[in-house]
């Protein structure tokens, strides 16, 4: 397929690039970061700029098969509340917009872990917690997301054979980050705010892929993780200190993630295939996910 990556150039969207061209796409970038070369610059807060874009672009492409929505302002914080809002709520709506006039009906776009309630000060309904209880948006961030995810599901009504997918991606890890996750035994609560979760970046990759190359006309939404936590302490001793009072459904594993990814392995045909453990030597002894 041709397929437009909004962000292609961050720190998800490099990994998800590479692996849908290695897998024999056309990708086209649309980015404000990035060398003119492998980037089309595009202001996804101006629709006229999405639609053009997506339509085609002299000398890059006459128009996509699909679209990989990436572009966001990462998380909550890095600017006000309300610049924050009105970047990503009008982005996302300009990309689907722009999709649905062009009868592009592939879309992929990254939720959010964050709509889980993270960063669980009120602690989470059970543990692990998976897509079944309704979205706690504890920020404008995440609340963002989750309108997102109800645009979404009304524009699947509007046009039944759009497929909308959304993947609410864990903390997106490179391997250079690994090193710094020893340190996290020392302090259950320093990673208690998305109950130790993290994902590959070069698993989110493979969650894209899978979501395009699966898509079926509807709404669907996923819990994109790694298979493990960030931590070498047990499972139950981080919910025992932490979560004392928050129901455990079924087993938690030594190490496995609380995200639960069933959802994606049962639906997708997703699952990880990197884990910190096996770029961090001091690791090699841990116990390893089931």
């Amino acid at each position: 397929m041709r397929i437009a990556v909004t962000g292609g150039s961050g720190k998800l969207g490099r990994t998800v690039v590479r692996t849908l061209r290695d897998e024999g796409h056309e990708v086209v970038n649309l980015d404000q970061q990035g060398d003119r070369e492998s980037v089309t610059r595009v202001d996804l807060t101006d629709y006229g700029q999405v639609i053009d874009a997506i339509a085609g672009v002299d000398d890059r492409h006459a128009g996509v098969d699909a679209i990989v929505h990436l572009a966001a302002i990462p998380a909550p914080g890095i600017v006000s509340d309300v610049a924050t809002f009105h970047n990503n709520m009008l982005s996302t709506f300009n990309v689907f917009q722009a999709a649905r006039r062009l009868g592009i009906t592939r879309i992929v776009y990254a939720s959010s872990e964050t709509v889980l309630g993270l960063p669980f000060d009120v602690p989470p309904p059970y543990i692990p917690v998976d897509e079944e209880y309704a979205a706690r948006p504890e920020s404008t961030y995440s609340l963002v997301k989750h309108l997102e995810e109800q645009m979404a599901i009304e524009l699947v009504r509007w046009h039944p054979e759009l497929s909308i997918t959304a993947l609410r991606f864990s903390n997106v890890m490179d391997p250079a980050d690994y090193d710094a996750f020893p340190s996290f035994d020392a302090d259950a609560s320093l990673r208690k705010w998305n109950l130790w979760g993290y994902i590959d970046a070069r698993d989110g990759a493979q969650a894209v892929s899978l979501a395009l190359a699966t898509a079926h006309p509807g709404f669907e939404r996923y819990i994109i993780a790694a298979a493990d936590t960030v931590m070498t302490r047990p499972n139950a001793e981080l919910v025992a200190e932490v979560f004392p009072d928050v129901p455990v459904r079924g087993d938690l594993g030594v190490n496995d993630t609380m995200l639960s990814i069933d959802k994606a392995r049962r639906m997708l045909g997703y699952e990880p295939r990197h884990s910190w453990r096996d770029e961090v030597t001091d690791a090699a002894a841990s116990v390893r996910p089931s």
